[in-house]
């Protein structure tokens, strides 16, 4: 069982990390999907009392900045400074509780790139070159020949479908081919770091390939991170992108935060950039001598009624536009509910429509509405008694406890976010189906007593059901238990069992009138 700690003496370290977004355009579905998904597991570990640092940022560097910035007749710092301020935005928000924001065009950022590379350096694993090969500049990535495909008029394509260009420069080289074995070593020996477990073996595949030395710097751009000690060199984009994981915690400085938060719990990240986190940066970080993240989450795309989003189809979704049109919450909910976490996934905007009505408004919205106003028409806002309890109601306990203090945790834990939610439902139709049954309307005149036992059974319930969901749903949940008044202190999962409720009835607290939790959505006319 996971529960809550409190004693910030017993709190434990929990680094998590999204892939920093990429700002040669706005926001979109897919970066919604990441941030959100991060946030509640940051949030899941703050409420089971670990001590979270949450990290998320943009990579501002690289050939398609250069490019964007001189399409659009400005320079890359502008737009990078403009492009950056839409992805703080979306992530406020959507409630992104994130603790450090960065932007690799720092200052410090640049420091901590150069400091890896010097490591690298003295350990012998850059030489310098003459690089000829394949180059996808929207990807910033290199491919062999073997990984290229056709396109329809015959062009090669990346394994991502992108364009590649030939590409012919002097550049440094990092020694990526001695890192074959213990890569593999590092798979076997620990099967959990890069997950979900078909993402570990097509990697392990790719390694077991053979693995050729990496081209780590350009010199047909200046922007990005001056490679120490060789003018006119900027480093290979990934290496600067992959060393913000570093810079946010203080490197090169390996006392402070560093010294607390490294290793990195969890590097949660699209499914089309796995390689550059389980082969390149693992490479990086055995060279400079440093420790390896603990675990890497390679998620699935999210497609637009099945398609992937492009601006050639139009079918590009704003993800603050939709959190306007549906809330917050409930596209947060939609997000986390529908997608198998590490599958590709699908949605629109009837099936958040569906899913927000029947699963939030409905089931729970609606639960907690009639049981609270029932309440406080009926008791004047005082919390009702317990006259002894019978086997409906310690069946229900059973339930919606083994459900949060148990179910809901473990699957959160194991980043099983739809399970946990899919658990959470299941006790919230357990709550409606007793409350139908007990039917405390009816028990008003023929059993005072056993009304006000029914309502105190649903109370303590739906402040159970309130504390599981919350890392989903931190608006809704939080409004929530305030009109119930339950304590800060006990909305965690070991904190919302039952011992606080007598307390609670038994004092001068009184229940105001609940406002609706979830009103009913209506589908826009423009996707009717």
């Amino acid at each position: 069982m996971i529960t809550g700690k409190t004693a910030p003496a017993m709190a434990e370290p929990y680094y998590i990390t999204t892939a920093i977004s990429y700002p040669n355009g706005k926001p979109h579905i897919g970066h919604a999907y990441e941030a959100i998904a991060a946030d509640v597991i940051a949030r899941f570990h703050r409420q089971i009392g670990d001590e979270v640092r949450f990290q998320t940022g943009t990579d501002e560097h690289g050939l398609k900045m250069a490019q964007k910035a001189r399409d659009l007749g400005t320079t890359p710092a502008a737009l990078a400074s403009e492009m950056s301020q839409y992805f703080i935005d979306m992530c406020d928000k959507l409630n992104v509780s994130y603790d450090v924001f960065l932007r690799t065009t720092e200052p410090r950022h640049h420091a901590a790139s150069q400091e890896l590379w010097r490591r690298m350096e003295e350990k012998g694993d850059l030489y310098l070159d003459r690089y000829e090969g394949w180059y996808s500049v929207r990807d910033e990535a290199y491919y062999d020949e073997s990984e290229l495909t056709a396109g329809e008029g015959g062009e090669k394509l990346s394994p991502q479908g992108t364009p590649v260009e030939w590409t012919v420069e002097e550049s440094w080289f990092f020694r990526l081919s001695n890192y074959a074995e213990p890569l593999l070593k590092l798979y076997a020996d620990q099967p959990d770091f890069v997950r979900p477990e078909s993402r570990r073996n097509e990697i392990a595949r790719f390694v077991e390939g053979g693995l050729r030395d990496l081209s780590v710097s350009r010199t047909s751009f200046d922007w990005g991170v001056k490679v120490p000690g060789s003018d006119g060199h900027v480093m290979y984009v990934w290496v600067d992108a992959l060393t913000n994981y570093l810079t946010g915690l203080g490197f090169p400085e390996e006392t402070g935060d560093f010294a607390r938060y490294w290793p990195a719990n969890l590097h949660l990240i699209g499914k089309d950039i796995t390689r550059f986190h389980t082969v390149y940066w693992p490479a990086f970080l055995m060279s400079a001598g440093l420790a390896l993240p603990r675990h890497v989450f390679s998620h699935g795309f999210l497609l637009n009624r099945g398609q992937k989003e492009s601006k050639s189809l139009g079918n590009v979704t704003d993800p603050i536009d939709l959190a306007d049109r549906f809330g917050v919450d409930v596209l947060r909910y939609f997000l986390m509910r529908e997608v198998a976490f590490g599958q590709d996934g699908s949605y629109s905007p009837e099936a958040i429509v569906a899913r927000g009505n029947t699963e939030l408004g409905n089931a729970f919205g609606n639960l907690a509405q009639r049981t609270l106003s029932f309440i406080v028409k009926n008791l004047d806002g005082y919390l009702p008694q317990i006259f002894g309890h019978d086997q409906a109601d310690a069946d229900l306990f059973d339930v919606v406890g083994k459900a949060v203090q148990h179910e809901i945790p473990a699957a959160f834990a194991d980043l099983a976010l739809q399970q946990g939610i899919d658990t959470w439902l299941q006790a919230v139709f357990a709550c409606n189906a007793y409350i139908d049954t007990q039917a405390p309307w009816g028990l008003r005149k023929t059993d005072p007593e056993r009304m006000q036992t029914v309502l105190a059974t649903l109370f303590i319930c739906i402040a159970q059901l309130a504390v599981g969901i919350q890392a989903v749903i931190p608006e809704k949940a939080a409004q929530l238990l305030d009109t119930m008044g339950i304590s800060l202190e006990n909305r965690t999962f070991e904190g919302i069992g039952a011992h606080w409720y007598s307390p609670l009835a038994e004092s001068d607290f009184r229940m105001a009138a609940p406002a609706p939790l979830f009103p009913r959505l209506e589908l826009p006319a423009e996707d009717a």
